[in-house]
């Protein structure tokens, strides 16, 4: 658990106080009351998360930005979207999420290459593009070279506005990739509008459940880190593509990072 002052807690009992789990947590616990009424400060800050939250679901997915940040990788881009058409329609119908349009899929069509894959990497805005805008680069920066020092090979990064999870997989079928890992920004939370998350599947294809991924959540900066984030992701990807396996048969044995 990650523990948000690190303090040094000793009771006769072996358990947290209640006073202190405030200092374990950036939940809202053992709030300050003014009688038998939270204090106005604590009421104004949770209007203020309320609003970033909401702020990180409509933020713009910044696909410039990222591309910038990622110019000394000298990486190929290719941009598709999802049938949502817009946030709304994301919101409303999740399997239009999954789905590429039809621009899209001759677009990947077009840029398939016979040769296999190793992997292809896609970003996705998802639930919170705050969280992908603010975390894709420093994880994507440490990873990155770690693939090509390992000689995998890597197909165009993939830029996926309105994509759900499982859209990473249409995608590596489509490329011909052997491993998918799509980088999406999770739902926010009040604590938490911009945590991103990482999912990868081996064999990836159209129709795939969940079963068949790993997840790597909560990466942002009072979360897991982003580089530890990368590391972790570097160690569970080799471990797939070795083995031939992903999702309930991969066990993670790397212990934790830092």
């Amino acid at each position: 658990m990650n523990s948000k002052k690190h303090p040094k807690i000793q009771t006769d009992s072996g358990l947290i106080k209640k006073e202190h789990l405030s200092n374990y947590t950036f939940a809202r616990v053992n709030l300050p009351k003014s009688g038998f009424a939270i204090n106005m400060s604590e009421v104004l800050a949770f209007r203020a998360d309320h609003a970033s939250a909401r702020d990180a679901i409509f933020t713009a997915f910044d696909i410039e930005k990222i591309k910038g940040e990622l110019s000394p990788l000298t990486l190929d881009f290719i941009e598709v979207s999802s049938q949502a058409e817009d946030k709304a329609a994301y919101l409303k119908r999740p399997d239009l999420g999954r789905m590429l349009n039809e621009k899209s899929n001759e677009l990947l069509e077009e840029s398939v290459n016979s040769k296999e894959k190793d992997i292809v990497i896609v970003i996705s805005n998802g639930l919170s593009a705050t969280a992908v805008n603010e975390n894709t680069a420093s994880v994507l920066n440490h990873l990155i070279p770690k693939i090509k020092e390992s000689n995998l090979t890597l197909a165009p990064i993939i830029f996926a506005t309105n994509g759900r999870v499982a859209l990473a997989d249409e995608i590596g079928e489509k490329l011909n990739a052997k491993l998918s890992i799509i980088l999406v920004g999770e739902r926010p939370g009040l604590s938490s509008p911009n945590s991103m998350s990482i999912y990868f599947t081996y064999a990836p294809e159209k129709g795939l459940t969940d079963e068949s991924r790993n997840c790597i959540s909560n990466i942002r900066d009072k979360g897991l880190p982003p580089i530890s984030a990368a590391e972790k992701l570097f160690y569970l990807v080799n471990t797939a593509l070795t083995k031939r396996i992903s999702g309930i048969h991969l066990k993670d044995d790397m212990g934790l990072t830092e």
